[in-house]
Formats: C-alpha cells, sequence, structure tokens
C-alpha cells in the first residue's frame, strides 16, 4: 500500500485496498474461480490463483472442504516459484 501510496497518491492506495479486499471475498464465495496453473508450475497440488482486478497481484490459496488457506498476496512479476521453494 505505501508503494502506491507513494507512486500513485492516496486514491490508488485506497484503490488496492479495496480490490484486494473485494477479490478474497469473491475467492471466499466462490473458491473455484481461482486459477490452477500455479500450483501446475509449482507442482503443488490444489495451489489457486485469484487475480485482484486493476493490479499487477495475485492471491495464492488452497481450497479445503470447509475453509480456505491464504498463503500470500504476491505481485505477478514476483518470483513466486522460487517462494514457494520450487526449481522451476
Amino acid at each position: 500500500m505505501r508503494y502506491y501510496r507513494e507512486k500513485a497518491g492516496q486514491e490508488a492506495a485506497i484503490g488496492l485496498v479495496t480490490q484486494t479486499k473485494f477479490a478474497l471475498e469473491q475467492i471466499q464465495r466462490n473458491p473455484g474461480i481461482g486459477s490452477a496453473r500455479w500450483g501446475q508450475l509449482a507442482d503443488i497440488d490444489g495451489l489457486r490463483a485469484g487475480r485482484v482486478t486493476g493490479f499487477p497481484l495475485v492471491w495464492l490459496y488452497f481450497e479445503r472442504p470447509d475453509h480456505l488457506d491464504v498463503i500470500r498476496l504476491v505481485g505477478e512479476r514476483q518470483d513466486a516459484l522460487s517462494m514457494l521453494g520450487t526449481e522451476h
């Protein structure tokens, strides 16, 4: 948030908070909407990624029978695969 506030202003920072919360709420309501591609690339069964509209960010999570395990909010350009401990 600090980055967006400093680079693009308060309105962009507020938009970031709003959109990250909205994306997470959508994932909670319908966990299957997230892409399984990140999990396939990392060879991690069940890992999904849900995009944050308007920002280069994704929520990484696992869908469980009775809850979600949200792992991290990452930038699309980050080397998330190495953060996850994969060698791809």
